[in-house]
């Protein structure tokens, strides 16, 4: 489910705007490829845009400077966010749990109700790097993690990220470091399984 963070993800300019794109990621090739999840690319590119939705935001935004300079991990965080969202999807359909856009639509009004309005949840996401057009997937992952815990509790919720993420074999490029399974990120990070943004989880109470 999604997870209050003790302390939102801020630090200072962008990975991917300067630095130029590996063929490699892990042991083998893959031309182009930030990672590959269950056989499937996220292209550096992908990850571009991605990374680039949430710069423009936070130039945008009134605390830009903050946030500007709070963000150096920004491309590797970006990734780590990517590949999880893969995993927690495939982990739900192999567990037989989904979500319908009634049930999304009914999460974000949720969230909307308990910070306080749209604008107030932007801000809330971006500060966690996750732009605007971004926090509909964010809670999708959420509402699948929540749905996976009411069915198999939290510590085998956890097992069955682990194993999803070992059968899908995920190859990271070693320029946004390697992929710890056991922990859902990548090594040269901090963030543990999960700890998203700094919202309510799904179910519970503000």
């Amino acid at each position: 489910m999604i997870r209050r963070r003790t302390a939102l993800i801020l630090s200072a300019a962008g990975l991917l705007a300067a630095a130029p794109l590996l063929t490699a990621c892990g042991s083998a090739p893959h031309p182009g490829a930030a990672a590959v999840v269950g056989g499937e690319r996220i292209t550096v590119s992908e990850l571009q845009r991605e990374v680039e939705d949430v710069r423009r935001a936070q130039r945008e935004s009134p605390q830009a400077q903050q946030l500007l300079a709070g963000s150096s991990r920004l491309g590797q965080d970006t990734l780590v966010r990517l590949i999880q969202y893969r995993i927690i999807e495939r982990a739900g359909a192999d567990n037989g749990v989904g979500v319908t856009r009634r049930e999304l639509q009914e999460r974000r009004t949720q969230v909307e109700r308990m910070l306080g309005g749209s604008g107030a949840v932007e801000g809330r996401f971006l500060a966690a790097n996750i732009a605007p057009r971004q926090i509909d997937q964010e809670l999708e992952a959420g509402l699948v993690r929540a749905k996976l815990e009411q069915k198999l509790g939290p510590a085998r919720t956890t097992q069955a990220l682990v194993r999803t993420s070992d059968a899908m074999h995920v190859d990271i490029n070693p320029r946004y470091g390697a992929w710890d399974p056991e922990r859902g990120t990548a090594k040269a990070a901090s963030e543990p399984w999960l700890r998203r943004a700094d919202v309510p989880p799904a179910g519970r109470p503000a």
